[in-house]
């Protein structure tokens, strides 16, 4: 057993150390990149790393996750360190960890997911671009302005009066980072933020170029307790708040993400998000930035191949030890390099692919409106703004009321109202209801799946009026009876339901509700052509059935993925998907008279059934063959007859003639039974004789040896709509299903 546990480790090891190294070398630049742009110490980033790795990496509840300093954090920061300072700011962190420990606690974290993705998106893309106009300046040789309006009016003045050196360094790291993507894969094994901080540090070192360095000097010595910032505790919440919210909801949609990525475990949020507490309740404590899920560093993980925590955590030990051991590095690293490397993070924040996905569901409107209220209004009245936005799309989804109306050639006008019906809703559907013409026959079908009092007493009042002015209406509810309950003064259930499929539809046309589209309509000679009824099958279907079915069948028109060939009879009482209750895309079927199976060679030779279990089993890949025969088959009276009953039928007869070694069987098993039921008797022994006959075809019979081929009789009394098994040929008794 502890050889087992080791060896798994170690296995595990294998592909977790390297990737540790992979994201340790992308974490180092961006958290000090990230501590610049957030106006700390540079050390914190490094003390955000640690932690985020070592701790959050230890009690998240995310296989693949790695934790650090966030980018879409770096505006909050900096505002609060301007506002109280830097040891302040890192009481607010440790303040937003304890809440986010409470919510964990509580098993919070789904609540957190409630947040529209088009506001997150708008949300990081506003950050992006901030974060970019600002640190261009540092890239020019400058600093960036305390507003995004700001660095974007002194932007032209900076240009004018460029800082060669400085600008020629910022310029190099943002080129690497463009080209790395296009090299050689073996060259992108080292980490494009990696390969471009050692490209600018070694040029600016090997040509002399006047750059600013990093500087590290305290960053770890003079490290003192957090402290209370000094303001009314209205503001100290708010900021807690805010710090505890973006974290909680970038960490949670990062582990999301990262669920996509890999096949193992999947993320226990609620562990994740105590995880991501704790976290930063010691990295508040320590000097560290807010910690946060980081899709970057994830996604680094994931594609140099860590499967387990284990690599997450061993990335903060290697940033841990880098810091103490090798911090001198860091030192010969150009502060413009780091500037352009946000520059061109805060570039990429601005996804297209985000838009297109935002587009596709009509949220661009939340998603521009966060983009700009964040950039113009700071970032927590951005996303205050996206998120009022976000809810009134929503409410006007929910109630928003279509009502298409339809005339037939019958003179009857088909109305359909879909959506929620609410009292918001009642102007527009009186207005649509009281433009349907006085005496009209009306269907009106409710594709509806809430109704409050006020559409109800729209919809009823229109309905007596009209009915009351010579008209007539049908209504038709394809959801529950919203309008039925209503109106018969029984309660109504706030909670939506899911579609029910239209009333009785597996009836005969005869036996249904009549409905004024299912009258059939006599020609000159009183007889009812059996094409209006299908027409109007067909009509009903599109209206009732098809959306409902229309997702199911989109899929299906891809391709088709049958499991089972089903050959029956063509008896018009037999409904395969009704009797084996399988739906579209389920059952390959071939329908002939008496369900019969032509041996290989026999005569008259037909291949319409051949071609069929070719095509079944060689191409479809189907693993069962059922064959069902069913109570009072004229065929097999016909077979019992010797052809007789066939009468002047020449087609028939001959194709009967399959059915001679069914009679054969028959006469040989069943001959003490032939007046007693030998009909009925026939129909089992045909079943089970055509299961023989399908083992006649070679690549059947191979793939039934082989087990990848069942075959499997049924046989359905019509009578007493009942399906029995049929067993093979060695015994004569059936099981009822």
């Amino acid at each position: 057993m502890v050889g087992d546990t080791l060896s798994s480790c170690l296995r595990t090891l294998r592909h977790d150390l390297p990737a540790s190294l992979v994201v340790f070398l992308v974490a180092v630049p961006f958290s000090l990149g990230i501590a610049m742009a957030s106006g700390a110490p540079l050390a914190a980033g490094l003390v955000a790393a640690v932690v985020g790795g070592v701790v959050a990496g230890s009690l998240g509840g995310s296989a693949v996750q790695v934790s650090g300093p966030a980018a879409g954090l770096s505006l909050v920061v900096v505002d609060l360190v301007q506002t109280h300072g830097w040891r302040a700011t890192c009481m607010i962190t440790l303040l937003a960890g304890v809440v986010q420990l409470v919510l964990g606690v509580f098993k919070a974290a789904r609540a957190a997911l409630a947040v529209s993705p088009a506001v997150v998106h708008g949300m990081l893309a506003g950050v992006g671009v901030i974060l970019a106009l600002a640190q261009l300046h540092v890239v020019l040789g400058g600093r960036p302005q305390r507003s995004a309006l700001a660095n974007l009016v002194e932007l032209p003045g900076q240009i004018a009066d460029l800082h060669g050196h400085k600008v020629a360094v910022g310029l190099l790291t943002i080129v690497v980072l463009a080209v790395w993507t296009r090299l050689p894969k073996p060259i992108r094994a080292v980490p494009a933020p990696l390969a471009a901080l050692l490209a600018a540090a070694g040029v600016a070192w090997a040509f002399g170029w006047d750059v600013t360095r990093v500087d590290l000097s305290g960053g770890f010595s003079e490290w003192g307790f957090p402290v209370l910032p000094s303001a009314d505790w209205h503001t100290i919440v708010g900021a807690v708040l805010l710090v505890a919210m973006l974290a909680s909801v970038e960490s949670l949609l990062c582990s999301v993400a990262a669920d996509g990525m890999h096949t193992g475990r999947r993320s226990d949020l609620d562990q994740e998000l105590t995880g991501q507490g704790v976290a930063n309740m010691v990295s508040g404590a320590l000097g560290g930035l807010p910690i946060a899920g980081g899709i970057v560093r994830t996604t680094a993980n994931v594609r140099a191949g860590g499967r387990t925590r284990s690599s997450s955590i061993l990335h903060g030990v290697w940033v841990l030890v880098f810091a103490l051991g090798f911090g001198w590095a860091i030192r010969l690293i150009p502060l413009e390099a780091l500037a352009a490397l946000l520059v061109f993070t805060g570039v990429q924040m601005v996804s297209v692919a985000r838009v297109r996905r935002v587009h596709g569901h009509r949220e661009v409107p939340v998603y521009a409106v966060t983009l700009a209220a964040v950039i113009l209004l700071g970032l927590a009245e951005g996303v205050l703004a996206g998120l009022a936005l976000a809810a009134l799309l929503a409410l006007r989804r929910l109630t928003w009321v279509t009502v298409r109306k339809r005339e037939e050639q019958d003179g009857r006008l088909y109305v359909t109202i879909t959506g929620s019906l609410t009292f918001l809703g009642v102007p527009r559907l009186t207005h649509e209801l009281r433009s349907i013409p006085v005496g009209a026959a009306v269907d009106l079908d409710l594709n509806i799946d809430f109704m409050d009092n006020g559409a109800f007493e729209a919809i009823h009042s229109w309905r007596l009026d009209h009915e009351r002015m010579g008209g007539t209406v049908d209504i038709d509810e394809l959801h529950d009876e919203w309008y039925a309950l209503a109106a018969s003064g029984g309660r109504t259930y706030t909670a939506k339901s899911q579609p029910k499929a239209p009333d009785r539809w597996w009836m005969p046309w005869a036996q249904r509700q009549p409905r004024p589209e299912n009258r059939t309509i006599p020609d000159e000679g009183g007889s009812a052509p059996s094409e209006c009824q299908l027409a109007a099958g067909a009509r009903e279907f599109h209206r009732r059935t098809a959306p409902l079915v229309r997702p199911i069948f989109t899929e299906l028109a891809r391709k088709q993925q049958p499991t089972h060939l089903f050959i029956t009879c063509a008896d018009s009482r037999i409904v395969p998907s009704l009797i084996t209750a399988s739906g579209p895309g389920d059952l390959f079927t071939v329908r002939n008279i008496g369900n019969l199976v032509p041996r290989r060679g026999s005569e008259p030779h037909d291949d319409s059934v051949v071609a069929a279990i070719e095509y079944a089993t060689q191409v479809l890949g189907v693993h069962t063959i059922t064959v069902c025969g069913h109570s009072g088959c004229g065929a097999m009276a016909g077979v019992l007859s010797a052809g007789v009953q066939a009468g002047s039928l020449p087609g028939l007869r001959r194709w009967l003639r399959h059915g001679d070694h069914s009679l054969a069987r028959f006469i040989e098993t069943e001959g003490d039974r032939l007046h007693n039921g030998a009909l009925d008797v026939l129909c089992r022994v045909n079943v089970q004789q055509q299961l023989e006959n399908l083992r006649t075809y070679r690549k059947v019979d191979e793939q039934v040896r082989a087990g990848t081929l069942e075959l499997v009789g049924l046989y359905f009394d019509i009578g007493s709509a009942r399906v029995h098994m049929v067993p093979p040929l060695r015994s004569s008794l059936s099981v009822k299903l």
